[in-house]
């Protein structure tokens, strides 16, 4: 089993009252930690914050990077040449901090896009015709066609990922992103307080390893999917994304447009096909639905 690189704050300890029938009892309760972490990126004599974000502490590094690579302020982990965390561990008035250091010869990075991030929450967002217009001037070559997988692998991966989440044992308190291959085996998973953070924790995993991009992989995230993830997920090349919550109506539209498979509503043996049900093998032919809906889903 891959590990998700947890740290030992990820996690702290809460006296809390359980109530059940009627009757009290105090227990000490594990709690996900979600503190602050400030991304600072240098190039030259400059040095410039380009992003606070709460989430869990852990693998922050792999966060910074694959937060930087997914808004498409660097292009390889080539063009990194130091990360360094910044200060000891306090408390929320004083956030950690992760530098990010640009090689030397580099031009100067394109930070517009950070603006909307800029103390961002957990659970942060984005939406508009001109994301999706932005994306289109920065992803310039089309996915490739992805593996197929059987509807049969897709519902046996919620409990994969849930064997793989350790904190979230010991807390139920987070979200976590997966990689897994085409025949179901984990690859990685990275949990947090937000959604977007443990998928950049993934993205910057597989930069770090120059396995960048994830062609061959289907992405697996709790909760719900939004434009930031699947945002992140393209810029990744990652073909396939699934939750075991609904998605949102920019996401379906982004996973239209760049040909991703977006599965929502992955639970038990049931799961929504809302882009790219060709990559889905294994499944029987339904009625035609109505016009007005028939590109809206398709309910396995």
């Amino acid at each position: 089993m891959r590990s998700s690189r947890l740290s030992s704050r990820s996690a702290r300890v809460a006296r809390v009252v359980r109530v059940e029938s009627g009757l009290a009892e105090p227990f000490d309760d594990r709690l996900a930690t979600e503190e602050p972490l400030e991304i600072r990126l240098l190039w030259g004599a400059e040095r410039k914050t380009v992003a606070v974000t709460m989430r869990t502490p852990g693998a922050d590094a792999e966060l910074a990077t694959g937060f930087l690579f997914a808004e498409g302020v660097i292009g390889s982990a080539d063009e990194i040449a130091a990360i360094r965390s910044v200060g000891e561990p306090s408390d929320l008035d004083c956030p950690n901090v992760v530098e990010v250091e640009l090689a030397p010869g580099l031009p100067e990075p394109q930070l517009g896009s950070l603006d909307r991030h800029f103390f961002s929450n957990a659970a942060c967002g984005v939406c508009g015709k001109a994301g999706l217009d932005g994306l289109e001037l920065r992803i310039t070559e089309p996915l490739p066609a992805g593996p197929r997988v059987a509807a049969s692998l897709l519902t046996q991966l919620p409990e994969r990922l849930r064997a793989g989440q350790a904190l979230f044992a010991s807390t139920g308190g987070l979200h976590a992103a997966a990689l897994f291959t085409p025949l179901g085996e984990l690859l990685a998973v990275r949990e947090d307080v937000g959604r977007h953070n443990a998928l950049d924790k993934l993205v910057g995993w597989a930069l770090e390893r120059r396995l960048l991009p994830l062609h061959d992989a289907l992405l697996l995230v709790s909760g719900r999917t939004s434009y930031e993830i699947l945002q992140k997920a393209l810029a990744a090349g990652i073909p396939w994304v699934c939750a075991v919550s609904a998605p949102s109506s920019l996401a379906v539209e982004l996973a239209r447009r760049f040909g991703i498979t977006l599965v929502g509503f992955l639970r038990g043996d049931r799961f929504n096909v809302y882009a790219g049900a060709e990559r889905i093998t294994g499944l029987a032919t339904a009625p035609a639905a109505p016009a007005e809906t028939a590109e809206t889903t398709f309910r396995v």
